[in-house]
């Protein structure tokens, strides 16, 4: 955060001395034309016949010298603009590190397998995005095996999110009935919210709508009120202000634009569900992820450089420092042996014991004695080869 700051202080200077010489240029050259176009109408004035006196070719020349004078005095200020301009680019080289292979391991995407799931994660990060040409190409391109049914879905939701961004609604509500009982299973609002936008767009087009609002509340409100009652009595009670216009009245609220925005992304997190899928595209959460981690751990190789101390981290699959990506970030339960006080890894999986107790596969290994095993938290002797793996 503090380079982008830094970098932006250095932007903002720029675009000061820009303006300020954006301003000063336009007075100069106002100023002059005003000064050619006056020497111009006395000449004009002045000649009587087509010859040019000594007086008048005395102007015409310290006019020349002038223009001539104020053209190098803005150029000269323009080639000092280029300083300030090349001092963002050392700005940024300055706070922005290119190098960032202490930070990555370049051999995770090697190999045929991994490719290959990394081209299918690009390939549906598009498909999600409704770039379904670019995913088609890169499937053509990489050699991909893409199955028919696990595109439909995609391009289903996207036509859907490109109607609700219409303000079209039908296409969701033909979706939200078929999908009913799935929705209904996971507590979903989806069918009253993109109800009430129609009853809402009913209600804004006034007391002409009336009749209209009420029979289409009886037809789509009946099924949905045990879950939402309050919601439609509300609804109900803005009929009353159908005359002097809702937006003067207590459910002016109803009507604001974010209902629009909102309805967008209960239906693409309802979907999601159905689907078997998170909201977020795994290339979207990894992008996202790296991007916090990215700056804490620049800092600390740096730190490490310093210190001459670079040999600490000599492995990418343990971060050296621990990092809070929030909540969103929060999949999967992580677990750390209490002994070794180490993170489980493939190489090093917890296990657990005869007893219950669970501790890395490291630590089982170092505390077993041949065949037997004290448990480090309860008297019960075992034997090691009883432990099991546990997956979280």
């Amino acid at each position: 955060m503090e380079a982008c700051i830094n970098v932006e202080k250095e932007i903002e200077k720029v675009l000061c001395k820009f303006g300020a010489f954006n301003d000063h240029v336009y007075r100069t050259l106002t100023e002059i034309i005003e000064y050619v176009e006056n020497i111009k109408k006395e000449i004009s004035e002045g000649a009587a016949a087509n010859e040019i006196t000594a007086a008048q070719a005395l102007i015409l020349t310290q006019c020349c010298k002038k223009v001539k004078d104020v053209v190098a005095s803005m150029a000269t200020e323009h080639r000092d603009l280029h300083g300030t301009v090349s001092k963002v680019g050392k700005a940024i080289d300055k706070n922005f590190v290119a190098d960032f292979a202490s930070t990555s391991n370049e051999d995770v995407f090697q190999g045929t397998e991994n490719s290959k799931l990394l081209n299918q994660v690009i390939s549906e990060h598009f498909l999600r995005q409704g770039m379904l040409d670019i995913a088609e190409e890169l499937i053509k391109e990489t050699g991909l095996q893409m199955e028919l049914q696990k595109k439909e879905p995609f391009t289903e939701l996207n036509r859907i999110l490109d109607a609700l961004k219409r303000k079209d609604l039908e296409p969701a509500l033909v979706w939200a009935k078929s999908n009913r009982s799935k929705l209904l299973e996971q507590n979903s609002s989806l069918e009253f919210r993109l109800h009430r936008l129609n009853f809402i767009t009913l209600l804004q087009q006034g007391i002409f709508k009336q009749d209209e609002a009420i029979a289409y509340a009886r037809k789509n409100f009946q099924h949905l009120a045990s879950q939402h009652e309050k919601d439609i009595q509300v609804l109900m009670g803005c009929l009353l202000y159908l005359k002097s216009g809702v937006e003067s009245s207590p459910y002016g609220y109803l009507l604001d634009p974010v209902y629009w925005e909102e309805i967008c992304d209960i239906f693409t997190r309802d979907a999601c569900a159905l689907l078997g899928l998170s909201v977020d595209s795994p290339l979207a959460v990894c992008t996202n992820a790296g991007c916090i981690a990215l700056p804490a751990l620049l800092n600390i190789k740096q730190v490490m450089q310093q210190r001459l101390v670079t040999g600490v981290w000599n492995t990418r699959d343990e971060l050296p420092i621990e990092i809070d990506l929030g909540r969103k970030c929060h999949f999967h339960s992580i677990f750390a042996c209490p002994i070794l006080r180490q993170q489980s890894s493939e190489n090093n999986p917890p296990m657990r014991l005869v007893c219950g107790h669970v501790i890395s596969r490291d630590a089982l290994h170092k505390l077993a004695n041949g065949t037997k095993l004290k448990c480090p938290y309860c008297p019960m002797e075992q034997n090691p080869s009883d432990a099991k793996l546990i997956h979280f």
